[in-house]
């Protein structure tokens, strides 16, 4: 039997007697008639040594500083790793004439996708696979473990299948960096192709008779932004498609469910359009279907609505919790049918498209929800009432699994909660039962019952309510003696939605509460919910979640010396800027890959991605009221003197998204300026992106290092 990595002990390092200090090297930033000393920039640079250098010695220093933790990290991963099936197999999905699956083996970092060919086509329950037993007929498609072999990271992007299952193509990053390289297999041999493409940003997606390839590349901002199509076999450059010049717009290119249609995205965070080409004409022009209207964001799907063609466009165009439409595939789309009008209490998120159903999914009361709805050809709109799925919990996250064919009798979903492990179904379309398949096991005893979930409501300064979603032990006492962990996000109108968490346990179990404040920039109350936390309404997110704090300590279920915040990237700014705001609120802070220098970065259009935010953060580089609102909230520029609670700042050398400096500078801020004696650790990993170690072992020991400093500080005044 393999066994798992094991951590390597560090090399003996003499006892350092003061943390870091980094060097002041100031350089003046002048923006507005606005002139800002910053002291830290340098460490922008990463190819100085003396950046390097500061970097390995934060490492050093935390390393010691937590060194009393080692036994309790060893714990908190071998519990990890005990409660979790090592050797286990996803649901089986359906595909042409094959059943496809990822094993995970006991050892080994990275899962195996494997597929076994189809027994009776008249059936759709998926096959009984045993992880540990022999499978007939199985193929191996791709052991990401032996594409990993001799790298220290690795990230499979794009897996991709042509409609006749004969060809593979996949794409691999090395680095961290998020820049992929495509390669192909034909599975009827199991030869690599000569095609390979690198430097793209990870997707691929077929042509239908599997004679091109389409993908994306990125500009020096990290932005995709052409479309490639690659000829297979062929040798010569391979052909733009499509080039986004508007520097506030990412494009991409997919299929419709139907795989009938190529589409070409393009979208900001506010703005969107979309191109389409017949998928079995690759050398074909795009056309447009919509052209992009500023502040109009719609998706497309392909469906047949009454024996007729039609793409359903879902678009926020005067319905701020989008609408569904249908237009005729050959136009005009300018006169379109509603299907599912707007309502100001759901926020319509996505549609799920099928020869004989469509499967919504959507928002209320801040619950993730999912409705069937039978296509209908003598309903007037060609759809019959939707049926929600209901799955018998008040408290709950639901969303659709994958669905790999066009015509098919059930639908997977997934469903989860705080308590109840991730869960797999088929809806039986035709009868409306929840087909139960797989439940992720929870090994070492673990029963729902010894847990309970609430919804709480926090008020706001604005008077505004918040909803905060709070998992413990079963009976744990609101005296305000248990230590907790407040998580959030509150941007780009990303939900935090209750699920379970293997490595959670490790702290429950040791009595903590854990909670999300549903805060504004979120999307869980709909879009005016994310509207009243971005741009110059950006501060009510942070007040938003210092209510959320201020709530728990209230009603009992923690205390101020004992409650914890975690959040990260553009979460991480929430944390940075609640560390500013209302110190005295939580008693420590982990922030992952903050984004806590927004100032710095959303004023350099050089920089990754700064183009594209500006519609989330505003623009203070031509906007003097912007510049103003973000220098009053951004961590970095509002570091002062005064007691910080201890925080805990983690980052990667090659994040692309959140670049390393953002943190390194923070820390080396407050190290300068804080008063008090709260501990200030910087942990950089050297050999990762904005998602951290790669590996499911890396990363249980890394979640196990950061449990083990949540729970010493979370715990020092119990």
């Amino acid at each position: 039997m393999s066994q798992p990595p094991v951590a390597q002990p560090s090399v003996a390092q003499p006892p350092v007697a003061q943390p870091p200090v980094a060097q002041r090297r100031p350089v003046v930033r002048r923006h507005h008639g606005d002139e800002v000393v910053d002291e830290y920039e340098w460490l922008r640079d990463a190819e100085d040594p003396d950046t390097i250098a500061y970097l390995e010695a934060e490492n050093a220093w935390a390393e010691q500083q937590t060194a009393h933790l080692a036994d309790l990290r060893e714990q908190i991963f071998e519990e990890i790793r005990s409660r979790t099936l090592e050797t286990d197999l996803s649901v089986p999905v359906r595909h042409g004439d094959w059943w496809y699956y990822s094993r995970t083996v006991e050892g080994q970092q990275y899962a195996i996708r494997c597929r076994c060919p189809i027994g009776d086509v008249s059936s759709w329950d998926p096959p009984a696979l045993e992880a540990r037993s022999t499978i007939d007929d199985e193929q191996v498609l791709l052991d990401s473990n032996a594409e990993a072999e001799g790298h220290d990271f690795f990230s499979l992007g794009g897996f991709s299948l042509s409609d006749d299952d004969t060809l593979l193509a996949w794409s691999v990053d090395t680095v961290g960096d998020e820049r992929y390289t495509i390669r192909v297999k034909d599975l009827r041999t199991g030869q690599l192709l000569p095609d390979t493409v690198t430097g793209t940003s990870g997707g691929v997606t077929w042509s239908a008779d599997a004679t091109h390839l389409f993908y994306t590349t990125v500009d020096d901002a990290w932005r995709p932004f052409r479309v490639w199509r690659h000829e297979l076999g062929a040798t010569g450059d391979d052909t733009l498609v499509h080039e986004e010049t508007d520097e506030r717009f990412f494009t991409g290119v997919g299929r419709t469910q139907s795989e009938r249609y190529l589409v070409i995205g393009s979208s900001s965070k506010v703005t969107s359009e979309v191109r389409v080409l017949e998928s079995d004409d690759p050398e074909g022009e795009f056309r447009i279907v919509l052209p992009r209207v500023s502040g109009v964001e719609y998706s497309l799907e392909h469906a047949r609505l009454r024996g007729e063609d039609v793409f359903l466009l879902l678009h926020n165009r005067d319905a701020l919790n989008f609408e569904l439409v249908g237009v005729p595939v050959d136009g005009p789309y300018d006169d379109p049918t509603v299907l599912i009008p707007h309502r100001d209490d759901i926020r319509l998120e996505d549609v799920d498209v099928f020869a004989r159903q469509l499967v919504v999914s959507y928002r209320s009361d801040a619950i993730a929800r999912i409705a069937v709805t039978l296509l209908d050809d003598e309903a007037p709109n060609g759809l019959a009432d939707p049926h929600e799925i209901d799955f018998g919990q008040e408290l709950f996250t639901s969303g659709v699994g994958a669905n790999a064919e066009w015509d098919q009798p059930l639908v997977r979903v997934g469903f989860g909660s705080f308590v109840t492990p991730a869960t797999v179904y088929d809806y039986a379309v035709a009868t409306g039962e929840l087909i139960l398949r797989k439940q992720a096991p929870v090994l070492g005893g673990y029963d729902p019952d010894d847990y309970e979930q609430h919804r709480s409501w926090a008020t706001a300064d604005d008077g505004t309510q918040v909803p905060v979603s709070i998992v413990c032990r079963a009976g744990t006492q609101r005296d305000g003696r248990s230590p907790a962990l407040l998580y959030g996000y509150g941007s780009y109108e990303a939900s935090m939605d209750p699920g379970m968490s293997v490595p959670r346990l490790s702290l429950l179990d040791r009595g903590f509460v854990f909670a999300i404040a549903h805060v504004r920039g979120g999307g869980e109350l709909g879009r005016s919910w994310y509207e009243q936390g971005r741009l110059l309404h950006k501060k009510n997110t942070f007040t938003d979640f210092v209510a959320a704090a201020r709530h728990l300590a209230d009603e009992g279920w923690t205390s101020a010396d004992r409650l914890i915040a975690e959040v990260g990237s553009a979460g991480g700014l929430l944390m940075g800027a609640v560390a500013n705001l209302a110190p005295q609120a939580i008693t420590g802070i982990v922030a992952s890959v903050p984004f806590v220098d927004a100032l710095t970065s959303i004023l350099d259009p050089s920089l990754p991605l700064t183009v594209i935010e500006w519609d989330e953060w505003g623009d203070p580089l031509h906007d003097p009221d912007v510049y103003a609102y973000m220098k009053s909230y951004t961590p970095y520029e509002n570091v002062a003197a005064r007691d910080y609670p201890a925080i805990l700042a983690v980052t990667s050398l090659h994040d692309t998204r959140v670049l390393f400096v953002e943190p390194a500078k923070w820390v080396a801020r407050l190290r300068a300026t804080a008063t008090g004696d709260a501990p200030l650790l910087l942990k950089t990993e050297m050999n990762a992106g904005h998602g951290g170690v790669s590996g499911r072992y890396a990363a249980w020991r890394e979640r196990a290092w950061e449990l083990a400093w949540i729970i010493d500080t979370g715990t020092r005044h119990v």
